[in-house]
């Protein structure tokens, strides 16, 4: 446990005029999918940004366009790794937390995991934030923390959460330090609960591994579960609008917000929208049986997105418009490069 003590300064609440004013943002995780497309929009605002990864799951070559940017640093490392985040975190005015196991199946395999590197890190992050005068925190969360809720909509006050994945009581655990330290050194949080995400980037998830299997053998394709799961789908890009508008707008001292859309898609649609993208027809489709695709999978997801919506934003793009544009862009980076057989099965 680190015991060094930060000097206090006051909280101050946040106006449009600090934000225009604002010169680093420190991005974990921004090599990664939701990530990346972070970065990109940040480097448009100006001032700096140093992002923090350690390549486990991010991909150097989603930031290729910014690494010969001054305004731009790079640090390959690992967040448990307490001393070295702590220096890099020198002179951040923000810190965007992204990085996390997004790799659900793992974590069921490797029950420390989700410890590790979502509960853990989360905390040397916070605490590193404190060492380093830091005030301000956005957060990766997930929908996962709501645990099973059926078809009904639930909003950000929905109770009791019960999380069925590692990853889902992780992102639980994540956000109950998060307000802890806010309460007790004078930060501000914006915490998004993420539906799930598709679209540039993408390294995993349902659409990219439909299009990835379709692409080796466009005759077959094997669906998890019955295929009658359904959950709302978000584009990456729109995901990362709501982030800033929320970001920009709201102003307590813990924001929280679902982030999605209002509608959800099924898995069979998903198949049937990647499989008309690729132009294939006749393809016979392998199911593995049940309600859920994998153990933890919650096979029912409705988001109430009014909360933000409220604030003044919404996604343009309905569940399966997202699933239709993420489907292109995935399509189309696959397009340039050769097969290679995949490493690590992930799910679906």
């Amino acid at each position: 446990m680190h015991v060094e003590r930060a000097r206090p300064r006051p909280h101050a609440r946040r106006n449009a005029a600090t934000v225009k004013k604002r010169k680093h943002y420190f991005v974990t995780g921004g090599a990664g999918f939701v990530g990346s497309n972070l970065v990109e929009r940040l480097m448009k605002r100006g001032g700096r940004v140093t992002v923090y990864d350690n390549l486990s799951l991010g991909r150097k070559k989603h930031l290729a366009p910014y690494l010969t940017n001054a305004r731009f640093r790079f640090i390959k490392a690992d967040l448990l790794d307490f001393a070295r985040l702590k220096r890099a975190m020198a002179g951040a005015d923000v810190v965007f937390h992204m990085a996390a196991n997004s790799d659900i199946g793992y974590g069921e395999r490797y029950t420390d995991w989700d410890l590790k590197q979502g509960t853990l890190v989360t905390y040397n992050v916070l605490e590193a934030m404190r060492l380093r005068g830091v005030r301000e925190i956005v957060f990766a969360s997930s929908s996962a923390i709501f645990g099973e809720t059926g078809t009904k909509r639930i909003t950000e006050n929905h109770g009791p959460l019960a999380p069925i994945s590692f990853y889902g009581a992780s992102k639980l655990a994540c956000e109950g330090l998060i307000t802890a330290f806010c309460h007790n050194y004078e930060m501000q949080a914006w915490m998004y609960r993420f539906a799930n995400i598709v679209g540039d980037n993408a390294t995993h998830g349902v659409v990219y591994d439909f299009a990835t299997r379709l692409r080796r053998d466009p005759t077959r394709l094997r669906i998890l579960g019955d295929g009658k799961q359904r959950k709302p789908y978000l584009y990456v890009k729109e995901c990362v609008d709501g982030i800033l508008f929320g970001f920009d707008h709201a102003d307590e001292r813990v924001n929280v917000f679902n982030l999605g859309c209002p509608g959800s898609t099924s898995v069979n649609k998903v198949a049937s929208i990647v499989t008309a993208e690729m132009g294939l027809r006749n393809v016979k489709r392998d199911y593995t049986g049940g309600a859920r695709g994998w153990k933890s999978d919650v096979p029912q997801v409705r988001f109430d997105v009014s909360k933000l919506a409220t604030l003044g934003w919404r996604a343009e793009l309905t569940s399966d418009e997202a699933v239709r544009v993420a489907a292109r862009a995935i399509i189309a980076a696959l397009d340039t490069k050769p097969t290679t057989p995949r490493r690590k099965a992930r799910r679906s």
